[in-house]
């Protein structure tokens, strides 16, 4: 490789950070906004103590509300606390962090369409599996 497609390659790539940069910014505002207006009480409100439901509700609420890894922790700590069953508190925040219902306007204009409706689909089926399998290695079904 020369320096100049070095170059070119990377005033490509900041060409394309730019025109993505507003739709990132509204993914962030939209994700915070979020966060802010619905009250933490709704999420412990909606489970069921169904093992089965909840891992699909956990999944639901956290492919719709997306969040960082470290506030998840947190959050999950919460409502572990309320007396939210493991398997749902798992399948939240795995499809917390790996889901993005929010993000998928932003994620298919830079990845693809097809691509980010596959990839959110698989997350969400497998945030449900892995919520499963860890209660299960647990031995703490609930």
């Amino acid at each position: 490789m020369n320096d100049n497609s070095i170059k070119q390659s990377a005033r490509k790539a900041l060409k394309g950070l730019w025109n993505a940069f507003p739709m990132i910014l509204g993914t962030i505002l939209l994700i915070s906004l979020i966060s802010v207006v619905v009250p933490k009480s709704f999420y412990v409100s909606v489970f069921s103590k169904n093992s089965f439901l909840d891992s699909i509700i956990g999944s639901l609420i956290g492919s719709i509300s997306a969040g960082n890894p470290i506030t998840s922790y947190i959050f999950g700590g919460e409502m572990l606390g309320q007396g939210v069953g493991l398997i749902a508190v798992t399948a939240f925040l795995v499809s917390w962090v790996t889901v993005g219902v929010i993000q998928l306007p932003a994620e298919s204009t830079i990845l693809g369409k097809r691509f980010a409706i596959l990839r959110n689909v698989t997350a969400f089926i497998f945030s449900i599996a892995v919520a499963i399998i860890t209660v299960l290695i647990l031995g703490v079904i609930v």
